[in-house]
């Protein structure tokens, strides 16, 4: 069977931002005070720990961003050369979670559970009784459901989590092998790994590798079996929903901030370095900015935004493509609106630079003021850029949650924190109570955030040196004289 390849606008947006951070990737491993700097993240315990959760998303993010659609099978188009694709958009991670995805119930079920939350009439024996009925796949395979039930999840989910807790033990081999030259001895580098006196906090890296190995393990092993996070209302896996949401908030915090850099940057670049007319201009801008309530300014620009795509279906071939221009609009009105806070700091440190002896110098020796502001004033606002895009991230993915749960986010088809949030209004108040997607939603949304506040902490300590001077020293960790 045949496919296509669909490039959707987000899908671009987001591989081109992560050839660019590999790029800069490349570049502080050539510069010798970038690589050291970037040493102190590497140091910091509670940042390598949220790079590997953040890593994970990640991974899940590029397995959702490459999109095709499937040849349709028909003889008589063959024939005449001619090939007619599925209007259903899949990715990569559809491929992954082929087989969650076929298990479609009829309406919620619990997690793990093997019969439906609703009783209806069914026929038992002969009789017409009202009872809880059989899922359709959640625990299909077990022909006493009653006795088997509870063994087979434990059987299932220790089976996969032994088998996950068996990789992350041949990562703990991995890294005793990498650091037995450095301590003399794989015994020795065993010893350091579990007293934490190496470099670089391998122990916390291991056991945060264990811990997700061991979780992973188990809900890969059941979730062939069974809805592991239940089902919603319309019988889709819950797990399902909240991987694929992932990329939804990746977008969302990735692209918004790229949109409000180049505003950003530019303009308190140019303020603080002018001064005079142009910094009362730029003022002027983001303080009217300011005073409009963020929410509704960027509910007016969604809904103009919406009206616009629905004025002009032809646009369009598929509905995931209307669905994702309107997610990387929302991207760009999230950017367009939200530059002020940067733009003051990057005002601010620039009125600071441009005072200091080797600007005064270079603009002494005539060099022009666009070169200075390029060669000398931006590389040194670039560690307020960084620090400032991501600890803006998680605001971002907060940020869509809310707007989509007042109704003016990303489009209902499109799988979302905020839009299974929003669905759990109605749910939350039934009888009996549907908890599993919103909790579901929450606490992966509460660990994409939290990885994200606790490596953007890391990278605030390592980049400002006043920031780390302030950190209480009980949180410090000393780093041993051995790599």
């Amino acid at each position: 069977m045949g496919f296509k390849f669909v490039i959707l606008w987000t899908d671009v947006a987001l591989w081109t931002l992560f050839a660019a951070i590999a790029g800069y990737g490349i570049r502080v491993a050539r510069h010798d005070t970038l690589r050291a700097t970037w040493r102190r993240v590497l140091r910091d315990a509670p940042a390598m720990c949220s790079a590997l959760v953040l890593g994970l998303f990640v991974i899940v993010t590029l397995l959702d961003s490459v999109h095709f659609r499937r040849a349709l099978p028909s003889t008589e188009a063959q024939a005449a050369g001619k090939v007619f694709y599925d209007t259903r958009t899949e990715s990569l991670l559809d491929l992954v979670l082929a087989r969650p995805i076929s298990m479609r119930e009829t309406t919620y079920s619990a997690p793990l559970a093997y019969l439906a939350i609703t009783k209806q009439t069914v026929t038992r024996d002969g009789q017409t009784v009202r009872a809880l009925p059989r899922l359709i796949h959640g625990g299909a395979h077990l022909t006493d459901p009653a006795s088997q039930w509870e063994a087979d999840l434990w059987r299932r989910g220790g089976t996969g989590a032994i088998a996950g807790l068996g990789i992350a033990l041949l990562a703990s081999l991995g890294a005793a092998a990498l650091l037995r030259r450095a301590h003399g001895g794989t015994g020795a580098a065993w010893r350091a790994i579990a007293a934490d006196r190496t470099t670089y906090p391998v122990r916390a890296l291991l056991l945060t590798c264990t811990v997700v190995c061991v979780a992973g393990g188990a809900v890969v092993a059941l979730a062939g079996h069974y809805h592991v996070f239940g089902t919603d209302r319309t019988g889709n896996d819950v797990l399902v929903q909240t991987l694929k949401s992932i990329r939804t908030a990746f977008v969302i915090g990735m692209l918004s901030t790229l949109a409000t850099l180049p505003i950003a940057v530019v303009l308190g670049i140019l303020a603080g370095w002018y001064r005079g007319w142009v910094d009362e201009v730029v003022q002027y801008l983001y303080t009217t900015l300011s005073s409009v309530p963020n929410v509704l300014l960027i509910a007016a620009c969604v809904l103009m935004v919406q009206v616009a795509l629905d004025k002009h279906p032809e646009w369009f071939e598929t509905g995931a493509e209307r669905a994702d221009l309107k997610v990387f609009l929302l991207c760009v009105i999230l950017g367009v609106t939200g530059w002020a806070t940067l733009c003051r700091l990057v005002r601010a440190e620039t009125l600071k630079l441009r005072e200091l002896e080797f600007v005064q110098a270079a603009t002494a020796f005539g060099v022009p003021p666009a070169r200075i502001m390029g060669r000398h004033i931006l590389p040194n606002v670039m560690h307020l850029v960084l620090i400032t895009t991501v600890l803006n991230f998680s605001d971002l993915i907060l940020y869509e949650a809310v707007l989509t749960y007042v109704g003016v986010g990303v489009d209902p088809s499109t799988s979302s924190f905020g839009g299974m949030i929003n669905l759990a209004r109605s749910e939350m108040s039934r009888d009996p109570v549907v908890w599993w997607s919103f909790a579901a939603a929450f606490g992966f949304m509460v660990a994409l955030v939290l990885a994200a506040n606790l490596f953007a902490d890391g990278v605030r300590d390592a980049f400002d040196p006043r920031s780390r001077a302030m950190r209480p020293r009980i949180l410090g960790r000393k780093p041993a004289a051995k790599a």
